[in-house]
């Protein structure tokens, strides 16, 4: 650290301002000094003249006229540089007797002269002048001017090299001193300096640094124990949570954003957010956002940012609120995702469902008003094999509108979650079988033979017979309806090797299913459309049997398949439930 450093702060003005001042200080007192002490000296040097002046007028009164002479004293004033003459006047003023110093040095000018006058009996008869030179007055003069502006001088230089030096050693100390606080500035908590010259300053200077060691050891335990804690709870937040901060970057993100958003939190983490592109190739926030920091503090408070957001084959929910610090300082600001793919899709599937109800169900709707209308207004037209040709298809057609609306109500009643259904012990095998010959008629109409093999020592079953006969009929029926002509659909019964559960099994020779559709097949509205299957329905027959078998027997359907090849369906049912079940 050189001085040059410190020309322009305060405490280099301080010392300078310090420094002038004691110059000015220092220079007044020794003027004054001077001055006052040369003032002395007049005084005396004047007195000492009329002393002498005194003394001769004192001497030539003593003695006779005709006997004064000056010529005496010329030794005496030659030995004295400070006289330059002496004159004896008379009364009348005029010079009787004139004595000048003989010296070659002594300078031609008088600086004053001093007279006394010369008194006989009371009466003045003269007067004695002496001109004085000032020599000595001179040399004393000058020796004390130099001697008092040495010890100026030096006293001043002391007191320069003084504050210099203390200057320069609370230089180094304050550098000590900065290079400390610099730590501390950067963290670096515990620093500790070292100095002899203020160990005061220096001791406080430590012990504030070990306290904030300490205080930063308890906070910084608090402060990972309450990130911790906010880490787990969001990472343990079903649905998804960025954190923005107030320059866009993306500095906290739960596993269950980055999963919806299909993103690795390497990547993810300190970018921008703006910067993200969906399943779409689109900056998906990017519109949202802006939108969000044009809207008022005041009213995103109230209504939060909502859109959509396409991430792969998921649908998402983002909500952008507003995030202050305790202080109410606007710090970012979080992005809530909630993943509404399912629902988005039960939407669809709920309009579908009702498109299809509404086609499906016009249908039927349609032909028996319109052969029930021709019957009635040209019945007396037709022969009777017309008549019942028109008979059997308002029969179908009856049976139809009829096993429709039983899916609906069927649907609404079992889905509802206070519903108990009764169960006895029955024989699986008697009930599949009369589902069969009750369902052989449209089996035959295709050309399609059912094989039934039963297990012959099936024990009895606790199941609610209405329900089951139901979940029957319905995969005889989907495997019929699925199927191609002279194809063959197998029934199968079995018992399970611990001997705790039965099963039976329905394959069929059919278009099968799609692997993309397995998972889905049993979701309620959910229907298989595709080139090759366009058989209308309701989109709920599939989901009953799954409820029913499931929900209210405790047992679980399975499903095989391969396009072109067929599907098996399997139904596993426990042979032990609770008793209050049972009738």
């Amino acid at each position: 650290m050189n001085l040059t450093n410190f020309k322009l702060n305060k405490r280099s003005k301080y010392i300078i301002s310090g420094l002038i001042l004691s110059t000015a200080l220092i220079s007044t007192i020794a003027v004054f000094a001077i001055n006052s002490i040369q003032e002395k000296i007049d005084r005396a040097y004047s007195d000492y003249a009329q002393t002498m002046s005194k003394s001769i007028a004192a001497y030539i009164s003593n003695i006779e006229e005709k006997n004064i002479s000056l010529n005496q004293f010329i030794p005496f004033i030659d030995k004295n540089n400070d006289i330059y003459y002496i004159e004896y006047k008379d009364k009348d003023n005029n010079i009787i007797y004139s004595s000048k110093n003989t010296q070659s040095n002594i300078a031609q000018k008088v600086i004053f002269d001093i007279s006394s006058p010369v008194i006989k009996n009371d009466e003045i008869t003269g007067s004695i002048t002496i001109g004085m030179t000032g020599n000595r007055i001179k040399s004393i003069s000058l020796a004390i001017k130099k001697t008092l502006l040495g010890i100026f001088v030096t006293t001043w230089l002391i007191l320069t090299i003084l504050l210099l030096l203390n200057f320069l050693l609370m230089s180094k100390e304050l550098k000590k001193l900065y290079q400390g606080v610099k730590q501390i500035s950067t963290g670096k908590f515990g620093y500790t300096l070292e100095s002899e010259n203020m160990p005061e300053l220096t001791d406080a200077f430590n012990n504030m640094s070990n306290l904030l060691s300490q205080y930063e050891e308890q906070n910084i335990e608090q402060l990972t124990l309450e990130r911790n804690k906010l880490e787990a709870v969001l990472m343990s937040i079903i649905n998804g949570v960025i954190v923005c901060d107030n320059f866009d970057n993306v500095v906290l993100a739960n596993s269950a954003a980055l999963n919806m958003l299909d993103i690795e939190e390497k990547e993810f983490l300190n970018t921008k957010i703006q910067s993200y592109i969906d399943s779409h190739g689109q900056t998906c926030f990017l519109d949202k956002i802006e939108e969000f920091k044009d809207t008022p503090l005041n009213i995103i408070e109230q209504k939060p940012v909502e859109f959509n957001i396409e991430a792969g084959k998921r649908t998402i929910k983002a909500m952008i609120s507003p995030m202050f610090s305790k202080q109410q300082d606007y710090v970012g600001y979080i992005i809530v995702l909630i993943d509404i793919t399912r629902e988005t899709e039960v939407n669809k599937l709920k309009n579908t469902f009702i498109s299809n109800v509404s086609h499906e169900l016009r249908t039927p709707v349609t032909v028996l008003r319109t052969y029930i209308d021709t019957l009635c207004h040209n019945g007396d037209d037709f022969d009777e094999q017309t008549k019942k040709e028109f008979l059997n298809t308002l029969d179908t057609e009856a049976k139809r509108l009829h096993a429709m609306v039983n899916d609906i109500l069927d649907f609404s009643r079992i889905e509802s979650g206070n519903v108990c259904l009764k169960k006895e012990y029955s024989n699986i095998n008697n009930l599949i079988e009369q589902n069969i010959n009750s369902i052989k008629i449209l089996a035959e109409e295709k050309n399609i033979k059912i094989e039934f093999i039963p297990y012959t020592d099936m024990p009895l079953v606790p199941i609610n017979i209405e329900s089951m006969d139901r979940v029957i009929r319905n995969l005889l029926s989907n495997a019929i309806k699925y199927s191609c002509e002279g194809k063959n659909i197998s029934v199968k019964t079995g018992i399970s090797e611990d001997k705790n559960n039965i099963w039976y099994s329905i394959q069929d020779q059919g278009i099968g299913i799609a692997k993309e559709h397995l998972d889905k097949i049993f979701d309620r509205f959910y229907r298989v459309e595709n080139a090759t299957h366009t058989i209308k329905g309701t989109g709920l027959g599939l989901h009953l049997v799954k409820i029913t078998v499931e929900k209210h027997h405790n047992g679980k359907v399975t499903v095989e398949s391969k396009e072109n090849e067929g599907s098996t369906f399997t139904v596993t049912l426990p042979l032990n439930i609770n008793e209050n079940e049972l009738v």
